[in-house]
This record gives C-alpha cells, structure tokens and sequence, in this order.
C-alpha cells in the first residue's frame, strides 16, 4: 500500500489541498462569508425548522430525509476513527486545519447543494434526482467531466463508504467485546442488503431513525467526558493551536509532526468527514423537493456544522482531555481504538459502550448512504438500471472483506479515490461559483424564482 500512499501524497499536496481551501474562499468571499455574518439566517431555515414536520409533495425527500441520507455518509467512521488517525499523523493542529477547511468548507457544501437542485432531474423509477454528474454536464457543459467524476465516485464508494466503515465497526468490536472479524462483516452486509433492496426511500426511512439517535447519544457521551475533564480543554485548545504552527515544539518534535503533515491530514479527514467538495453528500439533496435551490444550501451549511464543527471537534477534545492520547509510544493506539480508550478512561465500561454503539450506527448508516451514492453513478454512465444487481452484490462483498482489511491501507485508497472524485468536482464548483452566488443573493433578497430549475 505505499505505493498507494506516495501517489495519494502527490495528489493531496499540494495541489487539492489548495484547491479545496481556494474553492471553499471563493464561494465565502463571494457570498460575504455567508456561513458567518448571515448565520442566523441559515440557523433558521435548518435547526429552525427540525421541530415541524412537513409533508412532501410531487416527490422526491424531503429536505429533512435528504439531509439525514446526507448525514448518513458524512457522518461515518470518520468522525471518529478518522480524527483520531488525523492526531497522530500530524499531530494536534491537524484539528485546527480541519476547523479551517470545515469553515470555508460550509460553503462549498451550500454551493454544491444549491446546484444539486438546481439541475436536478426526474428520476426514472419516480421522485428526482441530481448531483455533481447534472451541473458538471448541464451547468458548466463538460459532459466528459461529469464521466470522470462517476468514475471516480463507484470505487470510491467501495472504498471510503464501504471498506473503512466495515474495518472499523470490525476492529472496535474485536477491542471491546473480542468478536471475530469476519462474521461481523458478514451481518454488516446482511443489514444492509435487506435497506438496499428498498430504494432511496427506505434508506431515507431507515437514516431518519439512525441520525438523530446516533448524533445525541455520541454527542451527550462526549459531553460528559468533557465535563469531567473541564479544566484540562483549555490546555487541548492551546495544545491544538500551538500545533497548527510549530508542532516540532511539542514533545521536542519527537513525535515527526510538521505542520505540512498538520495541514494535509487535517484537511484530508476534514473532508472526508464532511464531504464539502468531494460531491458526494449533493446526490443526496439532489433528491429533495425544494422550494427554492438556495434552501437546501443552507442545510449543506448545517451539514457540515454537525458533522465537523461539532462531532469531530468532540472526538478530537476527548481524545486530548483523557491522557488515553500518548503519540510518543511505539504502540500507541489510535483510530477508533484511541477514540474507545479516551471515553473509556474516564466514563469506563460506559464510555467504551458509547463509542462502540456509536460507531456502530455511524458506519452502518455510512454504508447505507455511500451505496446510494454507487448506484446512481452507476446509472449514470449506464443510463439505465442494467448493473445495479452487480454493483450491489460487490458493494455487499466489499462490506464483508472490509472487516478483515488492515486499516493503513483502507486510508491510503481512502485519500487517492477521494482526490480522483474531487478534481472534477471542484473544477466545476469554481466554474459555476457565479451562477451559485447569484443564485444565493436572488433568495436573499427575495427576487429568485419560487422553483429555478432549468426543466
């Protein structure tokens, strides 16, 4: 797998790294830093609303389902193994770079949103359906571009949506309750068959129940952790900012932290834990019945904020409030273990119930949505339902392998699949970025029409 790693390092640094900060600058510039100074707006149309229950009409999910469908995918194992990872390859200010790229990040999640319905389409069996695939073509008129990305996105979804998730849930259940690897893979597949088989509306149905469930329990065991730590968070923030710029300072460098490493695995797990650029999660909301495209930006906001600002911020504080965190070790832990430990060391037996169930639910309803996301690339370049049989049978194949798959080199595919999906993506982001600014400032002011699609 090094030879996976050494090409994944060339395409992440510098080039998309500075392609997904420069994207998400562009759409916050352009938009006033709209996720920033307009928060109350966003805050309204997303947290404001999750009280009412509203119905849908003419098809398609509902804002909220197509969030949870979001939410499902982003917020995987990657929230917690993910940040982990991301501590001890680069050490503390890998956190900080991960705020950084959640935060102009937020943006280019509203913009691939916004798109997303904008170009949305019928789907063929019922409802609508959109994505990166529709305004790369349609938008910005690079039918080859939009090829490339669905090209990408299939082994991509086998990868980062499907192998980390199952090697995961596999190696923290084997740490916590020494169950074998392989018949968890095996029910893992089995539970998702039986979701699969139902559609996009069964794996909204089923994501509804998950998200809520698995974000309060992780949340609220986070906070209790912190809660018992109070004193040592204002030494992990200082620790994680002092190490966004001179990690060599910490631990007199003995660690290897620099802050390229810092920067590149930051923004990295970033992404992956919230998928702002990668395209991924705007499939999902490319299937909501929206108002308005600009409505459903706003939860690509709210997305992001969850996902990043607030799970990974929680898992990256436990871990350095715990003193279960000891990176100058040749055997340290980390990934989910690490995570597991943190809780663990200070809520016990409790805390490593939290984070196994946890990561339970995060993976499987990971899986769930990144099987959606195959299946409509698959259709795509198909143009038609022919190969969804045999998709679905390696992706359930790939959920049982994924549980016996060594870790380092699900990350390393992880990173190249992710870079490969995102370079056309972002193209075209920046290439539409004026047509999804306008867009925005239309709805903000009040003049843009009541349903812009262009069909």
């Amino acid at each position: 797998m090094s030879v996976l790693s050494q090409l994944a390092d060339r395409l992440w640094c510098p080039w998309l790294l500075g392609l997904f900060l420069l994207t998400g600058a562009v759409y916050s510039l352009g938009s006033g830093f709209f996720q920033l100074l307009q928060w109350p707006v966003w805050w309204r149309a997303t947290a404001g609303c999750l009280l009412h229950r509203r119905g849908r009409t003419g098809g398609g999910l509902s804002s909220l389902q197509a969030l949870a469908t979001a939410l499902a995918s982003t917020m995987g194992t990657g929230s917690l193994a993910g940040v982990a990872a991301a501590l001890t390859l680069g050490g503390p200010g890998a956190v900080f770079w991960m705020w950084v790229s959640a935060f102009l990040g937020r943006m280019t999640s509203c913009g691939e949103k916004l798109l997303s319905v904008r170009y949305q389409r019928p789907a063929p069996g019922g409802g609508l359906q959109g994505g990166p695939m529709f305004y790369i073509r349609d938008g910005a008129g690079l039918p080859a571009l939009a090829a490339c990305f669905a090209l990408a996105c299939v082994p991509a979804t086998l990868a980062g949506g499907n192998l980390v998730q199952s090697s995961s849930i596999a190696s923290c259940l084997e740490a916590a309750f020494g169950l074998p690897r392989l018949p968890v893979g095996l029910a893992a597949a089995l539970l998702a068959g039986l979701v699969m088989v139902g559609g996009v509306g069964r794996i909204a149905r089923v994501s509804s129940a998950l998200v809520p469930a698995m974000a309060l329990l992780y949340l609220g065991g986070g906070a209790a952790v912190l809660a018992c730590r109070w004193e040592r968070v204002p030494q992990a923030l200082a620790l994680i900012f002092s190490c966004a710029f001179s990690p060599a300072a910490v631990l007199g460098g003995g660690a290897g932290w620099s802050v390229a490493a810092a920067l590149r695995h930051g923004v990295a797990r970033g992404v992956f834990t919230n998928e702002a650029g990668l395209g991924t999660s705007a499939m999902a909301h490319g299937a909501a019945r929206a108002g308005h495209p600009a409505v459903q930006g706003m939860w690509g906001i709210f997305e992001v904020f969850l996902s990043t600002l607030a799970v990974c911020t929680v898992t990256a504080l436990v871990i350095l409030v715990s003193g279960a965190w000891h990176p100058w070790e040749a055997e340290a832990l980390t990934g989910a273990p690490l995570t597991a430990a943190a809780f663990s060391s200070v809520l016990g037996g409790a805390g490593s119930a939290i984070v196994s169930l946890s990561l339970l639910l995060f993976a499987f309803s990971s899986i769930l949505g990144w099987s959606y996301y195959g299946q409509q690339c698959l259709s795509y370049l198909s143009g038609d339902s022919r190969l969804l049989g045999a998709y679905r049978a390696v992706f359930l194949l790939c959920t049982a392998l994924g549980a016996v798959w060594e870790p380092e080199g699900v990350w390393a595919l992880v990173d190249l699949c992710n870079a490969l999906m995102a370079l056309p993506n972002l193209t075209a982001l920046l290439l539409l970025s004026p047509q999804a600014l306008t867009c925005l400032a239309q709805w903000r002011a009040g003049k843009g029409e009541k349903n812009a699609k262009p069909y």
